[in-house]
């Protein structure tokens, strides 16, 4: 008996020591600065009090909630902004991802091999490439989208220049970036649904639209939604796309520290490079951190990633 209870506790000091080099990593470049970025956000660490600086409490977050203050005019609205952005882009690629998926996997459709080589030609491209090249193409005074329209006999349109328009090109963007992702999931989904409850509906006279509805979403949806929570939280902190594409512009006459496309992110990288308001960064970075962390809690509860397997 204590030669199995001695066996058994050397098994798993072993594992912990197996193990030791990832945790001392995740304590290095994940732990450590998660805990200092807190710690800063409870004092008032800017440029004014960068070697004296002290513990201030909650005053910063109720700094960016204050209506008497510059920064509830940036923040509120690039909190809004980001959980926007969030879910309509995902939502925008998951659903064009999936209505491409279906037409590629018709067997109906001639060179559907072709097709999916093409449509997952964005995917292969490194997003910093396509990032830059969309910014030429949506360019207002020589950009390709717009010589496009004045074919057309459409005038110049400000893509990254207008507030509504540059918001919408990062949504577009982004669905370039994203679709093929989404796509290949879906497909691999279409494609794992027996041919046998197609063939039943059809015999008992559905319609296309509804073999769609009653058997093709929702073994896709049953799939996607391990996919689809985390795309939820990594938009929430999709920084490359508004830093490489609009810098986070256009700027607001009424402050400088978050423009129109700005989300959390990008907002606090600006408030700590630009303008070394390291405190306010932290604590939006804490706030960002929470939301991230409620939507993995919310996907963990639906992938029952906390259940115990016997």
């Amino acid at each position: 008996m204590r030669a199995s209870q001695s066996t058994r506790s050397r098994v798993q000091w072993s594992a912990y020591v197996y193990i030791s080099p990832a945790l001392l990593t995740m304590c290095v470049l994940s732990f450590l600065p998660m805990a200092f970025t807190i710690y800063i956000s409870f004092t008032n660490w800017n440029q004014m009090h960068f070697l004296h600086y002290q513990f201030v409490g909650l005053q910063n977050y109720i700094t960016l909630f204050s209506p008497s203050t510059a920064s509830l005019v940036a923040f509120v609205p690039t909190l809004v902004w980001t959980v926007v952005f969030a879910f309509v882009s995902t939502t925008v690629n998951y659903l064009v991802g999936l209505f491409l998926a279906v037409l590629v996997n018709d067997k109906a459709l001639p060179e559907a091999r072709l097709y999916r080589t093409l449509l997952i030609i964005p995917w292969a491209v490194p997003g910093l490439i396509s990032i830059l090249c969309w910014q030429g193409l949506l360019n207002e005074n020589y950009g390709q989208i717009n010589a496009l329209l004045h074919l057309f006999g459409i005038g110049p349109v400000p893509w990254l220049d207008n507030p509504f328009w540059a918001r919408v090109s990062v949504i577009l963007v982004n669905l370039w970036l994203s679709f093929p992702y989404f796509m290949t999931v879906c497909l691999g989904a279409l494609q794992s649904i027996s041919t046998e409850q197609y063939d039943a509906a059809v015999i008992d006279g559905t319609t296309a639209w509804q073999r769609f509805i009653y058997i093709t979403f929702p073994n896709v949806w049953r799939v996607s939604i391990p996919m689809l929570i985390p795309a939820y939280s990594a938009a929430f902190n999709n920084f490359n796309i508004i830093y490489l594409l609009t810098g986070g512009g256009p700027n607001r006459v009424e402050t400088q520290f978050a423009g129109y496309t700005d989300i959390l992110a990008s907002a606090a990288y600006k408030l700590a490079l630009q303008f070394n308001r390291y405190d306010l960064s932290a604590a939006i970075s804490v706030i960002l951190f929470f939301i991230v962390g409620i939507m993995s809690l919310i996907n963990m509860r639906f992938t029952n990633a906390f259940k115990a397997v016997d």
